[in-house]
């Protein structure tokens, strides 16, 4: 008597117990679909494979796209020894052991492929871990991420993996998959002996953005509510279908009952973050609404934070509209207090109405490069005192050194401009703000323009000294 039961082998009807999207899983290269710019023939990676000369490998790209698949591809094809990690559950004693177990092996011929899924969950501690081993050669590494391994994984493992990039699937891809899933009796639902049409299946593969683990999920939650329960669990038993049965279709209204909601590609604290609040950002600035809504859209339905997003309005409100439309600023501080006051889902078209305004709204970006000129005058000049006439001189002792001295009251002096030097000595002259001709701004250069003639004025009759 053992505690432990031996795992089954595949095609029985304990595999069937599994998940179809694990079930389902390619078993080769030819079975593979998608990445053909990494794996078709003649491209790098699969040039790489068959010749069997990779090295350590990061695969990095957006859930449901093959990674581990891949990995255990190659592991396959070069005869390898596959040891996976998880990198929410293995720490340094785990991965030191298996590091031993490698160096080991190799001494008798024994290759060692160590998969790490999630990779960009080690902490820099564990990545470091495998440093050594992997420049030893005593493993090849297969890293996989969902993040920038940029940002996730240490720069001296980095340097020492390539890195490739894998891409959503595409709808047509993901519905020959469904179709596959849905033909095969030995591994798939083929025994239930469902149909569906090809809407059924490009819905199913549109609402689940690329994903083909989330697509095959969605299909199994549809063939059980296809079928009588009884069947569908004779089925997924390994039992055979009754001779007499007749096929089941997969409708659309069962296909919106499996999906409930759409599968968004989001992550609050990944880079999807940025770069969908990127594409908002210039979308707006490129006075574009209706690419504005559509990414607004796309960050609220995934659950993103609306103050985060009312905080990034109000950013573009005065990076890239400015003075040429003074309301901008506060119409976004007026949605962030909607936002904050009626909660959600009623607050998104506040927001909403924020974007398509600033969209729609005169652009200049004059105030942000003058204050981003002012900055680095700051930095890197030397911070000059306050010239004397413009300090105040409360006391008799102050009056006694100069502060004040020279001041011009703008308000005695006709046209309320007097000529006198606000700046500091070492940036006398200096002009940061250059107002645009888009909107407000445009009357705020005439008045700019004014104020100089009338500055020159008073110069020249030295009026106000």
């Amino acid at each position: 008597m053992s505690l432990f039961q031996p795992i089954p082998n595949p095609g029985s009807a304990a595999d069937t117990l599994r998940p179809l999207a694990d079930r389902m899983r390619p078993r080769t290269l030819d079975e593979y679909l998608g990445q053909e710019h990494l794996i078709g023939p003649g491209k790098p990676l699969r040039t790489q494979i068959e010749r069997d000369d990779m090295g350590s490998l990061i695969f990095w790209g957006p859930p449901g796209t093959g990674k581990t698949t891949l990995a255990k591809i190659i592991a396959k094809m070069t005869k390898a020894e596959f040891i996976e990690f998880s990198a929410v559950l293995a720490g340094i004693k785990e991965i030191k052991q298996v590091m031993a177990d490698a160096e080991r092996a190799r001494q008798y011929g024994t290759r060692t492929i160590v998969f790490i899924d999630e990779i960009h969950r080690f902490n820099k501690a564990q990545q470091d871990a495998f440093l050594p081993h992997v420049e030893k050669g005593n493993i090849r590494l297969i890293g996989a991420t969902t993040e920038n391994p940029s940002f996730e994984i240490n720069s001296a493992l980095l340097s020492r993996c390539r890195v490739y990039v894998l891409q959503p699937l595409r709808e047509d891809q993901i519905v020959l998959l469904l179709k596959r899933a849905l033909a095969d009796e030995e591994r798939g639902l083929g025994a239930l002996h469902l149909t569906a049409s090809d809407d059924a299946l490009k819905k199913i593969a549109s609402y689940t953005s690329g994903d083909a683990r989330s697509a095959y999920n969605v299909m199994e939650v549809a063939a059980g509510l296809a079928k009588p329960p009884l069947l569908a669990k004779d089925a997924r038993n390994g039992a055979p279908a009754p001779a007499n049965d007749q096929s089941h279709e997969i409708t659309d209204d069962i296909v919106r009952d499996a999906l409930q909601k759409r599968i968004l590609l989001y992550d609050k604290s990944g880079e999807e973050h940025y770069n969908l609040i990127s594409a908002l950002h210039k979308s707006v600035r490129n006075s574009d609404p209706d690419a504005a809504l559509y990414w607004l859209a796309r960050m609220l339905e995934a659950g993103e934070d609306p103050l985060y997003i009312a905080r990034r309005v109000a950013r573009m409100a005065v990076e890239d509209i400015g003075l040429a439309d003074p309301n901008a600023l506060a119409l976004c501080m007026a949605a962030r207090d909607a936002v904050d006051f009626i909660g959600m889902p009623e607050g998104n078209l506040a927001l909403a109405q924020a974007v398509v305004y600033l969209s729609v709204a005169p652009k200049s970006n004059a105030l942000y490069t003058a204050y981003g000129s002012v900055q680095q005058d700051v930095e890197q000049t030397a911070a000059d005192p306050v010239p004397l006439h413009l300090r105040n001189a409360p006391t008799s002792l102050m009056k006694g050194l100069g502060y004040g001295r020279g001041y011009q009251y703008a308000h005695e002096v006709e046209g309320k401009v007097a000529d006198m030097e606000c700046l500091p000595d070492n940036l006398r002259g200096r002009v940061y703000y250059q107002p645009t001709n888009e909107g407000v701004e445009k009357r705020i250069r005439e008045r700019l323009e004014e104020i100089k003639r009338r500055r020159k004025s008073e110069g020249a009759t030295g009026k106000g000294s």
